[in-house]
């Protein structure tokens, strides 16, 4: 078997060292003559640095590389460019002194390796004498590649003063790619937020945003269909240490890291590439993307908004644009959408605007896990146990020690970090219904109206109804006023229905009540 390509970011490495290669050289072939200056937006781990890689291969003309691929057959002249790779994941960007460090160590290379050097401190300045001059000199146009060109602003997205003087810094900066037009063969910046509302690039309206572009919207990225042609090897031996099939394997691969969406259609269906290709060499369905970076200020946003979690899992957010603002603070949701936490469902053409949810299980797990400690004052490992022990009561129908459980999984909650009561209650339960809803199963909707929580485990079927400020009793006659154990009945498993007060004066459970259907 060919080795897994992961962490690889270098085309030229990874395809003489016999890595397995994603044949993407087709839609590379098209970018590059239907296009001149570019810019991708896609999330962490999602290959930008490889496709970056690759275009700073075909520019170098290293035919050799590319045998075998797409390209081989649709490229007749195959020449060398100059390039200048500008790569903003190396750098520490906590002061306007870190950005400047960063865009000088690129130049100085530049200027060494190019024998050229302009007098100046400036930075745009030195690269706008760097491009003109390399191009004048080889008698070629110059190809400009950008990795992650907005790894300061994401650093600093929760200093506004310091993001200002970023846009400004990185705004000269980049405006060459406008006024250097005459000397530039090809330019693409990468990077995990969209640009059309930054004014960082007001001045560049010759960029062409795929982003979200039909066409490319598998350039990064794996499809079900790559997957299989590409790793088939790799996938039988999951299979065989599983006891599974092929078919089996694929199916867990497409709950756990598919759904991802990068056009309006929604019609191509992408996996991530880095939680697919280390399932594939660990033999195990873990959560590695969202493990690699946890998002933080993406939950301090959640906390401080008037967001329902609910919608986040149905599907149901509303963005108007998925861009980012002046501010990367002023749109959240779409800053969930670009850094792969949510993803399109669907596109309302008559209104314009996109419906949001998580793309699949790994990330809608991993998100509440780590959302629930932030909600409840818990660690992390002490949230997880109680999803664990409340597992644990519901499988042996001890329904007395799982509110038990959840009267001291309240009582834990600092008094600071409850504003709204009523919605923070619902907060919690709503996650913790979900968490559960993976180990054991989870229903929300009847024709009736919506069940607050239906849990199966093993051979018990519970029927939750949660009220606050009222009564148990209350929570109880509303199961059975609209018949929610109805459905379950049949089913030949104990159905026990289950009512549940929180009180505003205790903030926690202060009554419960429960029968057998």
């Amino acid at each position: 078997m060919q080795k897994l390509p992961i962490g690889i970011q270098s085309f030229e490495g990874l395809r003489t060292d016999d890595f397995a290669y994603v044949d993407k050289t087709k839609l590379i072939y098209d970018l590059i003559h239907n296009g001149k200056y570019i810019f991708l937006s896609r999330p962490r781990r999602f290959g930008k640095s490889l496709l970056l890689s690759t275009l700073k291969a075909y520019f170098q003309g290293k035919r050799e590389l590319f045998k075998g691929l797409a390209v081989s057959e649709l490229e007749q002249e195959w020449e060398s460019n100059p390039i200048l790779y500008l790569d903003l994941n190396v750098g520490m960007y906590t002061s306007k002194e870190g950005l400047e460090e960063a865009l000088n160590s690129n130049l100085v290379d530049w200027e060494e390796q190019y024998d050229t050097k302009l007098n100046s401190n400036d930075a745009a300045q030195r690269f706008k004498y760097i491009i003109k001059t390399l191009a004048q000199s080889s008698g070629k146009k110059v190809v400009i590649l950008v990795d992650e060109y907005d790894k300061p602003l994401i650093e600093a997205i929760d200093d506004e003063p310091l993001q200002q003087e970023f846009r400004s810094m990185l705004k000269a900066f980049y405006g060459n790619l406008k006024t250097c037009d005459e000397y530039i063969r090809f330019a693409m910046l990468t990077g995990v937020s969209k640009f059309s509302k930054i004014s960082l690039f007001s001045d560049l309206n010759n960029l062409q945003d795929i982003s979200l572009d039909e066409r490319y919207a598998d350039i990064c990225g794996l499809t079900a269909e790559e997957i299989e042609s590409t790793f088939g090897e790799h996938l039988e031996a999951f299979a065989q240490k599983e006891g599974m099939t092929k078919a089996d394997i694929m199916e867990q691969m497409r709950k756990m890291y598919d759904g991802y969406h990068f056009s309006k259609t929604a019609s191509k269906d992408m996996y991530n590439p880095f939680s697919v290709l280390n399932a594939l060499a660990q033999c195990d369905f873990g959560n590695y993307w969202f493990s690699t970076g946890t998002p933080t200020f993406l939950v301090k946003l959640l906390q401080n908004g008037e967001y329902d979690l609910q919608d986040f899992s149905n599907g149901d957010l509303l963005a108007s644009d998925l861009a980012a603002k002046e501010s990367l603070r002023q749109e959240p949701i779409a800053l969930f959408y670009q850094t792969g936490y949510l993803t399109i469902k669907r596109y309302e053409k008559e209104f314009g605007s996109y419906r949001l949810g998580f793309p699949n299980r790994e990330v809608e797990q991993s998100f509440l896990k780590f959302l629930l400690p932030r909600f409840t004052g818990n660690t992390d490992n002490g949230a997880s146990a109680f999803i664990e022990y409340f597992v644990r009561d519901l499988r042996k129908g001890d329904i007395e020690s799982f509110l038990g459980r959840m009267r001291s999984f309240f009582a834990s909650t600092p008094y600071e970090l409850v504003r709204d009561l009523e919605n923070h209650y619902q907060t919690v339960m709503f996650t913790i219904c979900r968490l559960l809803g993976y180990y054991t199963k989870a229903e929300y909707h009847t024709s009736n109206g919506r069940i607050d929580m239906v849990v199966k485990a093993n051979q018990f079927t519970y029927i939750f109804e949660f009220k606050f400020n009222k009564t148990a009793q209350e929570a109880l006659a509303q199961i059975d006023t609209k018949e929610y154990a109805l459905p379950f009945q049949a089913e030949g498993q104990k159905v026990f229905k289950v009512g549940v007060n929180f009180s505003k004066e205790t903030r926690n459970i202060d009554d419960f009540i429960w029968k057998e259907a």
